[in-house]
């Protein structure tokens, strides 16, 4: 939902995003309760204790979060809110879209068709090639193509594509430039490309960091193709994330001898679409329509301190650390969704439970 948000208030939109414990289904949830950002960070402490967190939870201070837009304004970064009318359209379908992004360059790249190509850091000679030549003829068919400027297939994919239009999704912040070696793509990427990312400037990536830059990358795209990939791979988290969402999925196929080629064997026996070139893309994405932002799963609805007194300690005691879908958890709490949806944030909020992208729930 686009807003016209003031200064102050889109300030408080970064510190909400910001704040420890909140993720983009637990900041949905909030905004959807309390209408403001302002007035959801004046009720977490509240909530926090009511989800049985005794120490305070961490938000940013106004200090903080001015320091973050000083720092992005410096590397000439703009920041987007999932607010706002510039925000890219195929992130704002996501359920939930991420709160907050920054990016760097062409941010008009954001909004064309896109397509991702992922693959090994530890790539083949023949897969760079192959990723190279697709993200070349993919940029003629006037496609942008999006990956994570990692080694291998994701640095191979940026430069065939650099004429036509390319997006690098990063794990860090903006100007967390990972691999090291990869600081002259990077510049060539701010200057004829777009760099993103959802974390604040100056932040070094951690492994917890890449999953969310795969969210990205997968939903600013209506395709992911992957290169080359063994079977425990992030690309393959890439590929998941984009079924989940509703991308097509694509795989080229490989020789069974090569370890690189058996999650792409493996993706293709599951159901991807085999890809040998641009035509076999081009064939998938035929009939494939703009993505449209969904109506906000988390309508505002008046809930009771009691009604959720009633129903939180009974909500804790049915979740596991295997994720399950909101919708069954209501049905299994014999409680109006409402009612369990905010009995959840607050779980969340004291870091009880771990509310996922896709509709699911989990023990933290």
């Amino acid at each position: 939902m686009i807003r016209q948000l003031t200064d102050a208030a889109r300030r408080d939109w970064l510190r909400l995003a910001r704040t420890e414990n909140v993720g983009p289904v637990t900041f949905a949830q909030l905004i959807a309760r309390y209408g403001e950002a302002s007035l959801a960070l004046a009720a977490i402490p509240d909530l926090t204790r009511r989800g049985g967190r005794v120490s305070p939870l961490g938000i940013p201070s106004h200090d903080d979060v001015r320091r973050e837009l000083e720092a992005g304004a410096a590397l000439g970064a703009r920041l987007l809110l999932s607010c706002d009318a510039a925000y890219p359209a195929a992130l704002a379908a996501l359920d939930p879209p991420p709160p907050a992004i920054w990016a760097r360059g062409d941010v008009s790249l954001l909004n064309r068709p896109s397509v991702a190509l992922v693959g090994a850091r530890i790539a083949s000679a023949g897969g760079q090639r192959f990723a190279r030549g697709l993200a070349s003829d993919l940029g003629a068919q006037g496609f942008v193509i999006v990956s994570g400027m990692a080694r291998g297939i994701d640095g191979a994919a940026h430069e065939g594509a650099l004429p036509t239009g390319t997006v690098a999704v990063l794990g860090g912040g903006i100007d967390d430039i990972y691999p090291s070696e990869h600081r002259s793509l990077y510049e060539r990427l701010v200057e004829e490309g777009c760099v993103v990312s959802e974390s604040a400037p100056g932040r070094t990536a951690t492994a917890k960091d890449f999953p969310r830059r795969n969210r990205i990358i997968s939903g600013l795209s209506r395709a992911v193709v992957v290169v080359e990939a063994e079977l425990r791979s992030g690309s393959l988290i890439t590929a998941r994330l984009a079924a989940e969402q509703g991308r097509e999925v694509l795989a080229v196929p490989g020789s069974p001898l090569d370890p690189r080629a058996r999650g792409t064997n493996d993706l293709i026996r599951q159901g991807a679409a085999l890809c040998e070139g641009v035509d076999d893309v081009l064939r998938a994405l035929e009939g494939v329509r703009g993505l449209r932002e969904p109506e906000c799963p988390f309508a505002p609805a008046p809930v009771s301190d009691a009604a959720i007194d009633g129903v939180r300690e009974k909500v804790a005691a049915l979740l596991s650390p295997t994720p399950v879908s909101r919708d069954e958890l209501v049905r299994a709490a014999g409680a109006p969704a409402p009612v369990v949806l905010a009995a959840l944030t607050e779980l969340a909020l004291a870091g009880r439970a771990e509310l996922l992208p896709g509709g699911l729930v989990a023990l933290a």
